[in-house]
């Protein structure tokens, strides 16, 4: 089972984070005038996600991302090398127009849920510490992207066995911001 690739972060296990970090430097794969964004946060919600829109590294089926305030990053190198990918899209993703690295996703809409929060790729950090990953969210959707659903139970079982709890959403906790966030919006709470 180990001979299953998700992505290169918890292949070889998930490493635990530390309660002290508070944030670190993300680069883009450029060999020089590398995009950097600076994180003044610890991550929340880190997670493994099958999506087909989320960047992820060369040869894995998920990719990893996580959550920040959103007035904890800052872009503090090579800004104009950042476009979005997909304007129509609810989270715009700001990636590398030369490397294509996806370097933070961002929520403009303020009714949204989320809006408040960016998504980071801690994997391009160098910096030890970030929260490790709690789960996988939409695992289906790596179908969608070319794997074959009769791997799915095995892809599972290796998620479990590295106490990645594998979800077609995302986490309970998740879910119940996203309701929580609706019902007081219609005044029911």
């Amino acid at each position: 089972m180990n001979d299953i690739k998700l992505h290169p972060a918890v292949d070889n296990g998930v490493n635990a984070g530390s309660d002290r970090f508070s944030g670190g430097t993300l680069h883009c794969h450029c060999a020089a005038n590398r995009v950097e964004v600076t994180v003044n946060a610890q991550c929340q919600h880190n997670h493994l996600c099958g999506c087909t829109k989320c960047w992820k590294p060369s040869g894995a089926i998920f990719s990893q991302a996580a959550v920040v305030p959103r007035d904890a990053l800052s872009v503090t190198a090579n800004e104009d090398k950042l476009q979005v990918v997909d304007p129509a899209a609810t989270i715009q993703r700001h990636a590398c127009q030369d490397c294509g690295v996806h370097m933070y996703g961002r929520i403009e809409d303020t009714t949204h849920p989320f809006h408040g929060l960016d998504f980071i790729h801690t994997e391009l950090s160098d910096d030890p510490g970030w929260a490790a990953p709690e789960f996988a969210a939409f695992t289906s959707s790596i179908i969608e992207a070319g794997t074959k659903p009769e791997e799915m139970d095995a892809i599972r079982a290796r998620l479990k066995a590295l106490g990645l709890e594998p979800y077609d959403c995302l986490s309970p906790p998740l879910m119940d911001a996203i309701a929580t966030h609706v019902a007081k919006s219609k005044g029911i709470l």
